[in-house]
């Protein structure tokens, strides 16, 4: 197979690792195979890829799409570095407003799988960095939501990445509500 699975701290967010082969040509590596995405437990139905490009200090999220537009992702970093967050979002777990991060770069080549239930958003570690991730439903700009990325309940660790300096926003994610003033309908 593959594929390993790595865990974080939140048993339904895993790392996947792809088998790479390496030779003096370069590498090659397979990034998504469904029978063998289905054999660890990853039976989301994936219908669009993203592909976003950086520059160092973009912090991107935290972002989800509501309960009728729900996705997982599978994200992975094919040029430069990141930080990877999860965020749950599922109001009756018990890791609820809990988070788990991740590097990912194109040198470890990791993959962060995301289910249903999470918000999203990663920090551009490198000059610049490219991400592709698949997700499990079309993106909905009306169910599209957000958490500030800053949020002191939820506590990401951003600052061990972006030193003393701020990150850069988009006018939307400087605006994000916080965790606890997001309605009981918009959670998942």
């Amino acid at each position: 197979m593959p594929f390993e699975l790595e865990k974080t701290s939140i048993e339904e967010v895993k790392i996947v690792i792809p088998k790479v082969f390496d030779d003096n040509r370069g590498f090659f590596l397979e990034s998504y195979k469904k029978s063998d995405f289905l054999s660890l437990g990853i039976n989301d139905d994936f219908e669009q890829d993203n592909h976003s490009k950086s520059s160092f200090g973009v912090l991107r999220g935290l972002h989800y799409q509501t309960k009728t537009n729900v996705q997982a992702k599978l994200v992975r970093c094919i040029s430069g570095k990141i930080y990877d967050v999860a965020l749950d979002l599922r109001k009756n777990s018990p890791t609820f407003g809990k988070w788990t991060g991740v590097i990912l770069s194109a040198d470890n080549k990791k993959m962060l799988y995301i289910p249903k239930g999470f918000a999203h958003g990663f920090l551009t570690l490198s000059e610049y960095a490219e991400v592709m991730y698949k997700v499990s439903g079309k993106y909905s700009p009306v169910d599209e939501r957000g958490v500030f990325w800053n949020d002191s309940q939820i506590g990401v660790d951003w600052s061990n990445y972006l030193k003393d300096s701020e990150p850069i926003l988009s006018e939307k994610d400087k605006n994000q509500p916080k965790l606890e003033e997001i309605s009981e309908e918009d959670l998942l």
